[in-house]
């Protein structure tokens, strides 16, 4: 077992880090010898190449060992690198401490979410006269303005399916979720789902836990972007790499965040009554908002007592 471990865990760290740290490496590597003024000389680039790997150091084992060893802990560097900076661009993504970022940062942010909730009102209104007029028209023309109203409204989604309150559409999406959660069953979804992950099956924990290592893939995908984007200073190509891995990575974080965020309420509606009854509320039947209620105020932290807090007695002693 410990072997099979092994194998999987260097398996991981081969793919996720070392590889795409060796193809930067080697980019950046071509970047410097190509230069601006030569961009795609595939020949000049392999004389080059060719004549450092006649080098007397690498004709013996050991200087071919020593350059293995050093081309995989630098790709490794840079692959760390990357986790930490697509921490941070999920983390820009989601949006949802934006009101606690630096001022500079937050003021970008408040700047994003005036401009999307303004777009957002804008659209909804052409979707309100859209299905007006859909309502008052005549049998002929009936089918076209019904078509013109379902675009309309598509065209609000597209920017929020509710009123934005985060700088990003992927922020919102993820944040519905919880929205909904509290609006349907009155529960607070960062209070219920520690209590809720616990409890659930294996099924439908793979597919969470799935659909959160997608949404980091795709944050990491956009951090490379933001690390190639320097090498064209160097090689223009390279701005090349950085928009099509920066539009990928956008993308697939958008489609992510949507997944994600869908699995989130679906987990609550179809799970959460089986967290109430396993803390002994009695739910005949589906989670109703009566039951939400009781169930919150099992999950949700009371504080202290007036009387606890000024009877002055001795702390209970906690387990060893």
């Amino acid at each position: 077992m410990l072997a099979e471990l092994g194998k999987k865990l260097a398996e991981k760290w081969l793919t996720l880090l070392v590889l795409p740290g060796a193809l930067y490496l080697a980019v950046g590597v071509a970047a410097d010898l190509l230069g601006h003024a030569h961009p795609f000389d595939a020949a000049g680039l392999s004389d080059r190449v060719g004549a450092w790997a006649k080098a007397p150091a690498l004709g013996t084992f050991g200087g071919q060992a020593v350059l293995l060893a050093a081309v995989g802990v630098a790709a490794a560097g840079v692959g760390v690198v990357v986790q930490a900076l697509g921490s941070l661009v999920e983390r820009l993504h989601l949006a949802a401490d934006w009101r606690g970022w630096p001022a500079g940062v937050r003021t970008l942010a408040d700047l994003a979410t005036r401009r999307r909730h303004a777009r957002w009102q804008h659209r909804r209104e052409l979707a309100g006269r859209a299905r007006a007029q859909a309502h008052i028209a005549d049998p002929a023309s009936r089918p076209a303005a019904s078509e013109a109203a379902a675009e309309a409204r598509a065209a609000v989604h597209r920017v929020g399916a509710e009123e934005p309150v985060r700088p990003t559409w992927s922020g919102d999406r993820v944040h519905l979720a919880a929205l909904r959660v509290r609006r349907h069953y009155g529960l607070d979804l960062a209070a219920l789902w520690p209590y809720l992950w616990l409890t659930l099956p294996d099924p439908p924990r793979a597919e969470v836990t799935a659909a959160r290592q997608a949404l980091a893939r795709a944050a990491t995908l956009t951090a490379w972007a933001v690390l190639y984007l320097p090498l064209a200073l160097w090689w223009w190509p390279a701005l090349i790499v950085a928009a099509v891995l920066a539009l990928t990575g956008h993308h697939r974080f958008r489609a992510a965040a949507d997944g994600y965020a869908t699995l989130l309420e679906a987990v609550v509606r179809l799970h959460a009554v089986d967290l109430a009854r396993r803390l002994g509320l009695d739910c005949a039947g589906p989670l109703t908002a009566a039951d939400g209620a009781r169930l919150a105020e099992l999950l949700v932290p009371r504080p202290p007592s007036t009387a606890s807090a000024t009877a002055g007695g001795t702390a209970p002693t906690l387990p060893a």
